[in-house]
């Protein structure tokens, strides 16, 4: 049985002021990250009771909870990834040249992925298709909600509530725009040819 763990920040609470208070770091990753590791966890362990007692009258309800718990703590991961205190500008090299040929520009890209991350319940998503080798925006609600299968995210961002209310309350696109002064696009990059080059 798998365990998780919650990953540590690659920076301070405090590096990513002011697009992202202190406090507010400190909430979502010790607090509602740590509960997306912590649910997904338990739901293992539910599992494997239901296995060993040969009761599978819970399982759908067990299933939700680790598709939802275990897809919170994979994306939380990439989001404090993708973030830096010296992060800002534009992705370059391989990255910037697979977004202006799937997207026609980095500006149309950027349009597109500020539109899904105005209206996801969740999170807007950069990911690469490897089977159709396409770089594609997302919407996906909740954690796992009209994810695609098969696609790898190379970038990341939170919408949801506890990610900016108690810094822009309800400005949810002052709080987008501020994530792209942090983006770590070098290391968005670095997972783009990470995964670019699986094959399926």
């Amino acid at each position: 049985m798998a365990e998780y763990e919650l990953v540590e920040l690659p920076y301070n609470y405090d590096a990513l002021e002011t697009a992202i208070s202190r406090k507010v770091m400190e909430w979502h990753h010790d607090v509602h990250h740590q509960g997306y590791v912590n649910g997904a966890n338990k739901a293992e362990e539910r599992l494997k009771e239901q296995r060993e007692n040969d009761d599978y009258s819970d399982t759908g309800a067990i299933l939700t909870n680790f598709t939802h718990n275990f897809s919170g703590n994979v994306l939380h991961e990439r989001f404090w990834k993708n973030m830096s205190p010296n992060g800002g500008g534009k992705p370059e090299g391989e990255l910037m040249q697979k977004i202006e040929e799937d997207f026609g520009s980095y500006e149309n890209w950027k349009k597109e992925f500020k539109a899904a991350a105005s209206s996801a319940s969740g999170w807007a998503l950069l990911v690469y298709i490897p089977r159709e080798d396409e770089l594609h925006n997302v919407a996906v609600d909740k954690h796992d909600e009209h994810a695609v299968w098969g696609a790898h995210p190379v970038l990341a961002l939170d919408v949801w509530e506890h990610s900016y209310y108690h810094d822009y309350g309800p400005e949810r696109g002052d709080f987008i725009d501020s994530f792209f002064d942090v983006v770590d696009w070098d290391e968005a990059g670095e997972r783009f040819l990470k995964v670019s080059d699986l094959e399926i």
